[in-house]
Order: structure tokens, then sequence, then C-alpha cells
């Protein structure tokens, strides 16, 4: 098994080419370099940090600390992602809708990968 074999990773990379390609093509050209900038960085470090702390999986602490920054990279999207909403930077609310559902699918996976990993670390004590 490799980190592409995780459901997490699976679906931090669906986000990051979703977001990637509205940023290009539903995003005003001012908001290239503002906000969809943030927004790309956030949504591609979520899915980086799953890969660098599965390659630390050895080592609990380092495992748990990266996911909780795919984690917080995860809320950060989200935020960027309601502020272009809500700025009506992106105006498609059926897109919106739908890239929120994936993101909170995903903090929400994260979150149980996250308490998993704990459980399988204290059942190995």
């Amino acid at each position: 098994m490799n980190y592409k074999d995780l459901e997490i990773w699976k679906l931090a990379r669906e986000a990051v080419i979703e977001i990637h390609e509205m940023t290009l093509k539903k995003l005003p050209k001012f908001e290239m370099f503002e906000e969809g900038s943030q927004i790309r960085k956030s949504s591609k470090t979520v899915k980086s940090t799953i890969v660098e702390g599965y390659g630390r999986r050895i080592y609990k602490q380092d495992f748990l600390k990266f996911l909780n920054y795919a984690l917080s990279s995860n809320d950060e999207t989200i935020d960027h992602l309601e502020t272009l909403f809500e700025t009506k930077s992106l105006t498609e609310e059926v897109l919106f809708d739908k890239l929120i559902g994936k993101l909170d699918k995903l903090g929400r996976k994260l979150n149980n990968f996250i308490q998993s990993v704990e459980q399988q670390h204290l059942s190995k004590k």
C-alpha cells in the first residue's frame, strides 16, 4: 500500500484539480493573484502534507502532526472558498456547493483517519 491508496489522498487530489480549474475558468482575472492563488496553495498543501505524513507513518507523532496540518489546510481552503463566494468573485452557487461538500467530506474523513491512526498506534503498545 502507498499514499495513493488512501481515500483521503484521492479526495484531496480531486479537490486540487477542481479548485485549480475553478480558479482558471470561473474567477475574475484579478483573483488569479489574490484569493485564487491562496486557495490553490492551501488545497495543494492538503494533498502534499498527507503524502509527507504517510512517509513518516512509522513515527506516530510525525504522522499525526502532518495529518493535522492537512486538516488545517483543508479548513483554510474552505475559508478561501467561502470568501470567494461571499465577495461574489465566485458566482456559481452550484459549483460552490459542490466544492464545499467535497471539502467538508474530506475534513470529516481526515478527522476519522486521525482518530484511526491514534487508535492503531495505541493498540500496538
